[in-house]
């Protein structure tokens, strides 16, 4: 196979470092991890140059729970810090066993996860009505009973089971990584980098020119999408827990969508087929990709990657 050099920006989900039946313990998340870092062998075998991010909701919307539990004995973290501490934990199960992976490949590969900043507006109409999902699924009777004693936000997700909603916190829109030039350096020196994990830490930046972090969650696409942006990547690689995007998802008239143009994302996200919180960033973010020159966006799971690439499964969307 003819070696490709294409940058591919890989936004890896939730189920790529813990799955929805798990405690989420550390043994489950390394397990999860090293299964991810082989396929991410497999890609860069191919010729792919990597660049990596992933999300936190369930790691963070977990910490949130031990900080608020734990207050009484020692002080509690806002949630910029809890993104923070989130960041260093996951980015460091994926150096770790991406390095691993590497090395029983035979090669030993410069790894580096760094801790990023996301510049986000003050004003931005999340932080009034937040729609970000984090931490454990709940009942509506469970999700209820924690909005009347801890003031939490609870928002109904669509899942096949009776848990089906989660806390909620504001997501407000990326407009910029303060670490690009880092990133860029990084990326010339050919290490692989795990950045703006968890959609990175987000900050406002105040009349003084200094930057101060706010309590909130960036969607983990969203700001994956601008490192894309600022790296000129030439695939935005989505990796989630669907083969395929689907329309009218989980009806009896369900149809997975393969190959299709930008405009055709656009107008199945105006007649609201993709859930918020959920597909919707993603092919928000997608779109926002091919607007800004990259070649294609595809949405998979982590197994059909390879697959999706080649051009036989995901959906896949071009200009």
């Amino acid at each position: 196979m003819m070696k490709k050099q294409e940058l591919i920006v890989i936004a890896l989900g939730g189920h790529a470092i813990k799955q929805p039946v798990e405690n989420g313990t550390a043994e489950d998340q390394f397990r999860n991890v090293r299964q991810t870092c082989e396929q991410l062998v497999e890609l860069n075998k191919l010729g792919y140059k990597l660049i990596l991010t992933h999300g936190n909701g369930p790691q963070a919307g977990n910490l949130l729970i031990q900080q608020e539990e734990s207050k009484s004995l020692v002080p509690s973290m806002p949630l910029d810090v809890v993104d923070a501490m989130t960041q260093g934990e996951i980015g460091y199960m994926f150096q770790n066993q991406l390095q691993n992976a590497f090395l029983r490949d035979g090669r030993e590969i410069p790894i580096a996860a760094l801790i990023t900043q996301v510049l986000v507006d003050k004003d931005d109409p999340d932080f009034e009505n937040p729609s970000k999902p984090v931490g454990p699924f709940y009942t509506q009777t469970e999700a209820f009973n924690l909005k009347k004693a801890k003031g939490y936000s609870v928002q109904e997700i669509k899942t096949n089971t009776i848990k089906s909603w989660r806390r909620v916190v504001p997501s407000p829109e990326p407009i910029g990584l303060l670490e690009a030039e880092v990133i860029q350096t990084l990326l010339k020196e050919r290490v692989i980098v795990i950045t703006s994990g968890g959609g990175g830490i987000p900050v406002v930046k105040h009349k003084n020119g200094e930057y101060v972090g706010v309590e909130a969650v960036v969607d983990k696409d969203k700001a994956g999408q601008k490192l894309a942006e600022i790296v000129n990547g030439e695939i935005f690689l989505v990796l989630t827990d669907v083969q395929q995007v689907y329309l009218n998802y989980n009806k009896p008239n369900q149809k997975s969508l393969g190959k299709i143009s930008a405009a055709e994302a656009q107008q199945y996200l105006n007649e609201g087929h993709f859930a918020s919180g959920s597909m919707a960033p993603k092919i928000e973010a997608c779109i926002r990709f091919l607007e800004a020159r990259g070649k294609k966006a595809i949405i998979t799971s982590l197994n059909h990657a390879i697959d999706a690439l080649n051009g036989k499964t995901g959906t896949i969307i071009t200009n």
